[in-house]
């Protein structure tokens, strides 16, 4: 039987999951992973402030939020790094679902600053990675999830069956629970969490959202939108997003 985290890093997951591009980034930030280099964005015009560090979608790219979107978040008064998967843009690799969980940490600890100096951002598949980093240093600062996951698995069965990964659903529950039980991982986070979501999304339900939301308790602020889909949240809803953004930093103090 294969070990859990193996399995995660089955290439039909990949492969049915994951929908990597290739894009040039000017002046990356490198992260070594070992068998993969990440192509990342970093910058840090705020001397000792806070870092967002952002996990964006699937289909994305680092590059699709650089310059405009990354010197949004840097208007909000806060250093950004925007962490790339491997596969995409400029990244040598290939997507598995297991070791870009590792990767979420390699990120981390390439920045080498205290946990409390970052605000883990995860979009959408990048919630995955935002849970995993923010459970694994529970002194972040804060924790945002847009058009975010609630449960893994159930967005890994629309698109396999476990036989095609030569298991059982049993066995393929089990990797689930040993590596992404996202209630677990937000219990394990102590930090402010803002949960950002439209009512209108189609590829991923206001449920996930009001899951996870539920999970955190009175840490959380869920803001449901009523203009946008999943695609279209941050643009549809751009000057109500920012505020809120720049609200919920506000509120993390100095």
């Amino acid at each position: 039987m294969p070990a859990t985290l193996d399995l995660l890093n089955h290439p039909v997951i990949a492969s049915r999951y994951f929908f990597p591009r290739r894009s040039a980034l000017p002046n990356p930030a490198f992260v070594d992973c070992g068998d993969a280099t990440l192509a990342c964005h970093h910058q840090s015009p705020h001397p000792g402030a806070r870092t967002l560090v952002h996990f964006h979608g699937n289909g994305e790219v680092v590059s699709d939020y650089v310059p405009d979107l990354a010197s949004l978040y840097m208007g909000l008064g806060v250093n950004v790094f925007m962490a790339e998967y491997r596969g995409y843009g400029a990244s040598t690799g290939q997507p598995a679902l297991g070791a870009m969980l590792g990767d979420a940490r390699r990120v981390a600890e390439h920045l080498k600053v205290p946990a409390s100096d970052l605000v883990i951002y995860g979009r959408s598949v990048g919630s995955i990675f935002a849970l995993e980093l923010a459970s694994q240093l529970p002194g972040v600062a804060g924790l945002i999830i847009e058009s975010g996951i609630a449960e893994p698995l159930d967005r890994l069965l629309i698109r396999l069956r476990p036989e095609e990964l030569g298991v059982d659903l049993d066995t393929l529950q089990a990797a689930a629970d040993a590596h992404l039980d996202h209630r677990r991982k937000i219990a394990a986070t102590t930090c402010p969490v803002l949960i950002l979501h439209t009512r209108h999304d189609g590829l991923v339900d206001l449920s996930h959202a009001e899951q996870l939301a539920e999970w955190a308790g009175d840490r959380a602020e869920l803001v449901v939108f009523e203009r946008g889909d999943h695609n279209s949240i941050l643009y549809a809803n751009l000057d109500a997003i920012m505020a809120t953004l720049r609200r919920f930093l506000g509120r993390l103090g100095p």
